[in-house]
C-alpha cells in the first residue's frame, strides 16, 4: 500500500494512527494491533483481501492477454484467500514450525508472543501441503534450498 492510495486511506481511517511521519504505512505498529486480536486482523482482513484478489485477476488478465506464459505470485496468504484456485499449480516453501518461528523472531525482531501471533493468524505450512503441486524445503543451508528451487523452475518450464 503506497501513500495516496485508497487502500491506504481506508487502512488509515479505521486504524489510526499507523501512518509514519512519511505517510507511509508503519507495518511494526499495524502488526502490533492485528496479530493480538483476531478481530482487528479480521477488519484488516476484510478491507484488503478484496482489494488484493481484484489486484491479482486484473494483473494476471493484462499479462495473459500480452501473451505471457508464466506468472509467479508470492502471496504468504494465497490459500487461506483462495487464490490458489484456478493456478496452474501452487509452490509451497516449506519449513519445520520451530524454525519458522525463530526465522520470523530474527527477521522482524519480534518477541517469542508476537511471532507466534503472527504465526496463527496463517494457515499452518502442513495443512498447506495438500494444495502444493511442488515443495521446496527450506529447512537446509542455502545452497540446499536454491538446488531445489533450480528443480522446481525447470519443472515448471517443462509444463510449457
Amino acid at each position: 500500500m503506497e501513500p495516496g492510495t485508497q487502500g491506504l486511506a481506508e487502512v488509515a481511517a479505521r486504524f489510526p494512527g499507523v501512518l509514519g511521519p512519511d505517510g507511509r504505512l508503519d507495518r511494526a505498529k499495524l502488526g502490533a494491533r492485528v496479530f493480538g486480536d483476531p478481530a482487528e486482523r479480521a477488519a484488516l482482513n476484510a478491507l484488503l483481501h478484496p482489494r488484493i484478489r481484484e489486484a491479482f485477476l486484473e494483473k494476471t488478465q493484462a499479462l495473459d492477454a500480452q501473451g505471457v506464459e508464466r506468472v509467479l505470485y508470492d502471496a504468504p496468504l494465497l490459500i487461506e484467500n483462495g487464490l490458489h484456485v484456478g493456478l496452474d499449480g501452487v509452490v509451497l516453501v516449506w519449513v519445520p514450525r520451530p524454525l519458522q518461528k525463530e526465522r520470523l523472531k530474527a527477521r522482524d525482531a519480534l518477541e517469542d508472543a508476537a511471532a507466534e501471533a503472527r504465526l496463527a493468524s496463517q494457515l499452518p505450512l502442513d495443512d498447506k501441503r495438500p494444495h502444493a503441486t511442488w515443495m521446496v524445503d527450506n529447512s537446509g543451508d542455502r545452497e540446499a534450498t536454491r538446488a531445489q528451487v533450480k528443480e522446481v523452475w525447470r519443472a515448471l518450464l517443462a509444463r510449457g
